[in-house]
């Protein structure tokens, strides 16, 4: 299966963007996509789902238009958005049959499908609890189990480990993984870690706009031998930060540990990371 989104435009009003000429192309896979928060990555995967039109360019499912043609995607289609709606008063079981029945989805299997759902994501034994009394990672954990109740060909996920403890979003990272096979996900979010352990590639978005896309290899690549650390004196932070492009900073025994990128040959050079390759392309296109 292959995804296409060539030179895609969202425009709210004569001065609202959304979305700039955006265009990529994926198949079967996990597509990480990265950005800060009003980067566009929810209206993209809007457009995507169908639940929003673009104002132009084109978005085509297996060289078949989705934008004309919708329900093509819908049939096929998986989605978590940030914001969903549950049943309060529904326990689990009942919530994700009434999905099912939405969906078009029954059988014999589909108890043992729900039931594969609610263990992958370990609430199985909260499962006839109602859902109004579900903490906020278990709600989200159900919104992700309703997204792959139609055993999904395209699946959508914003922002999905929100919530999640890092024991859940491991296992929603080791569900996803077995899925990707047969499948093309994207999975929109601003924590750099949920994305550089699961995505076979990367697309990193500010301001509407792609500013790259490729494997996470080809992206650390670039800051090979540009990442440092020093520790300085606090009085001398601010100056470091005019002159380098700060990563990260922490405390240190009173002074402050920097994290850097810097085209100099320096000393206490480090292996670059996905965090370090998204916050030096989204804060040079922040510079430019």
């Amino acid at each position: 299966m292959k995804l296409s989104i060539n030179k895609l435009n969202k425009r709210y009003s004569s001065s609202k963007l959304g979305l700039i000429d955006f265009s990529l192309e994926m198949q079967n896979g996990i597509l990480g996509l990265l950005g800060p928060n009003g980067a566009g990555k929810s209206t993209l995967l809007k457009m995507i789902a169908t639940v929003s039109k673009p104002s132009s360019g084109t978005i085509l499912l297996d060289n078949q238009d989705i934008v004309s043609k919708p329900n093509i995607m819908r049939m096929q289609l998986g989605f978590l958005p940030q914001d969903f709606g549950l049943y309060p008063n529904l326990n689990a079981y009942e919530f994700l049959k009434y999905m099912a029945a939405m969906k078009g989805v029954g059988g014999p299997n589909l108890d043992k499908k729900i039931d594969f759902l609610l263990e992958g994501l370990n609430l199985i034994e909260n499962a006839k609890r109602q859902i109004g009394d579900y903490s906020g990672g278990m709600k989200q954990r159900i919104g992700i189990a309703q997204a792959l109740l139609n055993d999904p060909k395209v699946i959508l996920f914003d922002e999905p480990t929100v919530g999640l403890d890092p024991e859940e979003r491991v296992r929603f990272r080791d569900l996803i993984s077995a899925l990707a096979n047969d499948a093309i996900v994207i999975l929109s979010s601003h924590i750099v870690s949920d994305i550089a352990t699961i995505a076979d590639k990367v697309a990193i978005m500010k301001n509407g706009r792609l500013l790259t896309f490729g494997n996470q290899e080809e992206i650390i690549s670039t800051l090979k031998g540009r990442v440092y650390e020093a520790i300085i004196e606090n009085e001398q932070v601010a100056e470091f930060k005019t002159k380098n492009i700060i990563i990260s900073t922490s405390r240190d025994d009173g002074n402050t540990k920097i994290r850097f990128i810097s085209n100099e040959k320096l000393v206490n050079k480090l292996a670059p990371t996905l965090e370090d390759g998204y916050l030096f392309i989204t804060k040079s296109a922040g510079n430019e």
